[in-house]
Order: C-alpha cells, then structure tokens, then sequence
C-alpha cells in the first residue's frame, strides 16, 4: 500500500511540473483540477473477489489494475489528448494500456481518456514499478461522471430505464458543450495569432536596470513568495 501511495505521489510531482512548465510557456495551463486516491484494503479484497484474482501479491498487482488512481480535469477536449501525448512522453513513464471513451463513448454516454501507467518507485532496497490509473477528462464529462456515479450507488447499481436515457441525453448535451467550448477555443486562439498579440503586453519602455534586477533575482521570483516581492524586500 505505501508504495502505491509513493507511486501516486511520484505521478502528481510529474503532473504538476507539466502544469507549471505549460503555464509559464505559454501562458495557459490545460488542467483545470487534479485529485488522487489509493484504494482501501477493504475496497480491494472485495474487488479481489468479485474478478476472481490470485489471493497473492503478484496477482493483486497484476490482476487490479485501478489501486491507484489520479484524476486530471482538463479545459478542453483537445487538452486531454496533449497532456495524456506529454505524460506518455516521459523516458520513465511507461503506458501500459490506453482506452479512449472519448472517441469511443461506453453505451451510457461516459467520456474519459484511461490510462494504465507505470512509474518507478525507488525504495531503500529495491526499485518497485507501481501501476498507475489516470483519468483525464473535461469539466463537462467530469461534471456529468461525478453525478451518474451518485445515482448509480443511490439505486444500488440498478438504475431505472428512464433514468438511463436522461443520463444519456445529459451525457450527448455535454458532448456538444464540449464541442462548442472546443470551437470558441480555437477561434480565440486563431485570433491572437493573426492579430500578433495579446490584450495585457506593455506597451512601455522597460529600463534596462529593471531587467538586469529581474534577471539577476529570477529564482526568488519563481519561489514560493506568492506575493510578488522580489528577494523578500
């Protein structure tokens, strides 16, 4: 369990250095929200039993391949496919298993780029690879996921046949938000690149003393300040 928790930990540092990298390039970061979890126990051993898995170590690891999971939220339809292209990019990530219900929606209309990875866990004795469950999906998919989720445990997985349409319809409208939200996104970007600029550039002349400063106080910019100041003063 400990070094599902470690591998969880190693993923949302690769995660968040993307985020921070992204933002600072270009000005715009694809994640919106992230959250993780590491299986129970309990939750486990159910699920142990009800897929039949090995009662061993190795056939836990094997067989249950969600123990860990994180859940990434993105803007927008295009964000998901680039960060799930940046996290498989990565010389220590390996992608075991991909399965696109973005573009393949399951027959209940849920949306969600899954990927299987596995990350190395450096132990005092051993390097320990640890599966990975990420979720990366929009705030719309992630919206409609989070409330079907709610009514399937309130009905106790047996939901009523007009809820299951309503669902659907709920999950095609979200779709189509997403498919505008994309379209506005793109005609915004498409924008900026033919006027060559953005609403909040300078247009004064900034001294060279000032950018020596800047340069020379860089690091402390980039720290955990939050308030601006440079070097504390």
């Amino acid at each position: 369990m400990m070094s599902y928790e470690f591998g969880v930990a190693e993923m949302l540092t690769k995660i968040n250095i993307l985020r921070e990298e992204f933002t600072h390039i270009h000005r715009y970061s694809p994640i919106e929200h992230v959250s993780s979890r590491v299986k129970s126990a309990e939750s486990i051993l159910r699920k142990v039993q009800r897929k039949d898995v090995p009662f061993t170590l190795d056939g836990i690891r094997e067989g249950i391949q969600d123990i860990a999971g994180i859940r990434i939220t993105c803007s927008f339809i295009s964000d998901t496919y680039r960060l799930a292209e940046m996290i498989g990019g990565q010389s220590d990530v390996t992608v075991l298993e991909t399965k696109d219900y973005i573009a393949r929606p399951k027959p209940n209309g849920y949306q969600s780029l899954h990927l299987i990875v596995e990350v190395p866990v450096f132990l005092t004795d051993r390097v320990q690879p640890v599966r990975i469950e990420l979720q990366i999906r929009t705030i719309a998919m992630d919206f409609w996921a989070s409330l079907e989720h709610k009514i399937y445990y309130k009905y106790d997985r047996n939901i009523p046949e007009r809820l299951l349409d309503e669902l659907t319809e709920a999950a095609t409208a979200a779709t189509m938000l997403d498919q505008k939200m994309e379209r506005l996104h793109t005609e915004v970007e498409q924008w900026k690149g033919t006027t060559g600029g953005t609403t909040d550039r300078f247009d004064i002349p900034v001294p060279a003393e000032l950018v020596e400063l800047l340069a020379r106080h860089r690091p402390i910019i980039d720290g955990k300040n939050g308030d601006g100041r440079i070097g504390g003063q």
